[in-house]
């Protein structure tokens, strides 16, 4: 059984090694835009189904009828009210929102499912991870490639226990997804940073100095003269990243770099649906409420001019 390099850390290790000297290597986790389209409520609603469904599934919308999109909006509403009380709050929202963003995420965790899920009980454990992951070297511990799979294992089985939120070493789905996109997730940035510094403080102090944050960017071999990049960087490590001045970044440091606070737009976005729907001005919404501002959500041959698009039922 073939050892699969799928996992970020093997990923980043690759990508790293590989890339021309003066290209900047960027570890910086960044929320992605709701939508491509700006967001003027004035003109159309094409920004708030994009954020609402996410883009792809937005469009599937567009050659409905407005009965047909309704329909369809209803049992979207089912699913986002997670508590089941009739009522859509901004949080459930909010979480629905960021749930739709991910979808392609969740996508790419469904097409690696099959591989590791050997019993097919819906569930995958460590072992059989480790198994179709590290088979190979299981079998031949010293192998002759330069990889050191045995570190490799020992990371992916800490961070596998970090996702493993019941421990019971046993990953569901959610569970899984989190291993394989611990960025995403913010009971495992800590598993982030504390990989990502793993990989680039080379002296083993527990800390990022400025020469391994830069080297970490920057591969200067044959190179001559820096690029005006790499100038600016050691700037932002002086002036922003080190922020209490003592020549290295520690762990807090280290996050507030890679997982900065950005702006969260899906609350952003939460916030302006229950505003624009909530007709009683109760700080929530019904059903009803909801499917009576429809037009705001979800587009249709109404909404949309009657746009011919490919129509998909994922949803």
């Amino acid at each position: 059984m073939e050892v699969r390099p799928l996992l970020m850390c093997f990923a980043l290790c690759v990508v790293y090694a590989t890339s021309k000297p003066t290209e900047k290597k960027d570890r910086v986790h960044h929320d992605a835009l709701l939508s491509s389209k700006e967001h003027d409520d004035s003109d159309n609603f094409d920004y708030d189904h994009d954020a609402f469904l996410g883009e792809a599934e937005a469009k599937t919308f567009d050659d409905l009828t407005p009965e047909e999109s309704k329909d369809r909006l209803g049992k979207i509403v089912d699913k986002i009210d997670a508590d089941q009380d009739g009522f859509v709050t901004e949080a459930e929202l909010k979480a629905w929102i960021k749930k739709a963003q991910k979808k392609y995420i969740y996508d790419n965790v469904d097409r690696q499912w099959k591989d590791f899920d050997m019993n097919n009980d819906g569930m995958i454990s460590w072992e059989e991870y480790k198994n179709v992951t590290y088979g190979t070297f299981l079998e031949d511990p010293e192998p002759d490639d330069g990889y050191n799979y045995k570190q490799m294992m020992a990371r992916d089985e800490r961070r596998f226990k970090m996702a493993d939120k019941n421990g019971d070493h046993i990953a569901d789905k959610e569970e899984f997804t989190a291993f394989l996109h611990p960025e995403e997730y913010d009971h495992m940035k800590e598993i982030v940073v504390l990989e990502t510094m793993e990989d680039i403080d080379k002296n083993g102090d527990g800390f990022i100095d400025l020469e391994e944050y830069i080297g970490d960017m920057y591969n200067h071999e044959d190179e001559n003269n820096e690029p005006e990049w790499v100038a600016t960087e050691r700037e932002q490590f002086s002036e922003f990243r080190d922020k209490n001045k003592d020549g290295k970044m520690d762990k807090e440091e280290t996050m507030d770099w890679i997982l900065p606070a950005d702006y969260d737009h899906a609350e952003a976005e939460a916030k302006h649906l229950v505003y624009e729907s909530d007709s009683n001005k109760d700080g929530k919404l019904t059903k009803e409420e909801i499917l009576n501002k429809y037009d705001l959500f979800v587009g249709s041959q109404a909404t949309d001019f009657g746009e011919a698009l490919v129509r998909h039922d994922e949803f």
